[in-house]
């Protein structure tokens, strides 16, 4: 597993290069990247998260693993969040210290299911589990996560916390996956949800590629805070997870998902919204920019420790 984690990890890092070159290069300009961002969220995130229920045989037994992964990736993120809220209180009036209160966010879609699905070639469950692990991560960046960054309760609503693209994705999704789409759509059209749905990993990162061209070096790698979230989210919540899972009576699959998503780096919807509200938006650049570079060193070495779950 370590060779396949780290492999994919090297190749998706990869699709950084030609958005950085192109950024130098002065193709593309950073302005041009609102109008990305927007395909990427609103139209590639439910594509991405439809295509995962294709590969799938519907059961009642699958349906509720699925139900037990979102309840656990919201425990698992919503007691990191709150372990972090205890340790900066006293520090909460500062924007800094509420925004590395949500580092746990992680980018679990466009980053995570491309490995899950490398690791665990033979289990599509895999992939389905992850889109209820952005579920699970959307309610929360949406409603807790933008009143870490505005300080404004007004945001924690259920509105928030179900209308955005994810739940999209899942409306399209399960359905496919109860009535057997993949039996009944015409294969064209399968492949056409699929390629959509593939674009969005190299899109995401060829973003992230131009992001880390247009911001000075000095600034990405001389922040000393956004090196304590890259900690928090790379190393001390995945080992959280791994400690909070590895004994309970689930399905190694479901268990070695949790573990492997928690390790993925920081959220790209994190600086979304931070650019959104005009609040810290060059330390969640920062942060989302190193731990997308060094999670080639810590996701092969977590997938050491998956072999203790079994």
């Amino acid at each position: 597993m370590f060779t396949i984690a780290l492999t994919n990890v090297l190749v998706t890092i990869f699709y950084i290069l030609p958005g950085y070159l192109a950024r130098k290069l002065k193709l593309v300009k950073e302005t041009e990247l609102g109008m990305a961002s927007g395909i990427l969220i609103h139209i590639g995130t439910p594509f991405l998260i439809a295509s995962a229920f294709l590969d799938m045989d519907f059961s009642w037994q699958t349906l509720g693993e699925m139900g037990v992964f979102f309840l656990l990736a919201l425990f698992l993120q919503g007691a990191f969040l709150l372990i972090l809220w205890l340790i900066f209180r006293k520090q909460f009036h500062n924007i800094k210290y509420r925004l590395l209160s949500i580092t746990e966010l992680g980018n679990v879609g466009f980053f995570g299911i491309p490995i899950i699905r490398a690791l665990f070639p033979n289990n599509p469950e895999t992939s389905c589990y992850c889109t209820m692990y952005m579920m699970a991560m959307n309610v929360i960046a949406f409603t807790i996560g933008i009143y870490c960054l505005t300080d404004d309760k007004k945001y924690i609503s259920p509105r928030s916390a179900i209308m955005n693209a994810t739940t999209l994705g899942i409306v399209f999704g399960i359905p496919m996956f109860m009535f057997g789409a993949k039996e009944v759509l015409p294969t064209a059209l399968l492949n056409g949800i699929r390629t959509i749905g593939n674009i969005c990993t190299p899109l995401a990162m060829i973003i992230l590629g131009i992001r880390l061209a247009s911001a000075p070096v000095s600034e990405i790698f001389k922040n000393k805070q956004a090196y304590l979230g890259v900690i928090f989210k790379l190393i001390v919540y995945p080992l959280f997870a791994f400690a909070v899972v590895c004994f309970l009576p689930l399905p190694y699959s479901l268990k070695a998902t949790i573990v492997v998503l928690s390790s993925a780096p920081c959220a790209a919807i994190v600086l979304s919204l931070a650019e959104l509200h005009h609040v810290e938006s060059k330390m969640a650049a920062n942060m989302l920019i190193l731990s997308t570079v060094l999670c080639f060193i810590t996701i092969p070495l977590l997938t050491l420790l998956l072999p203790l779950m079994k």
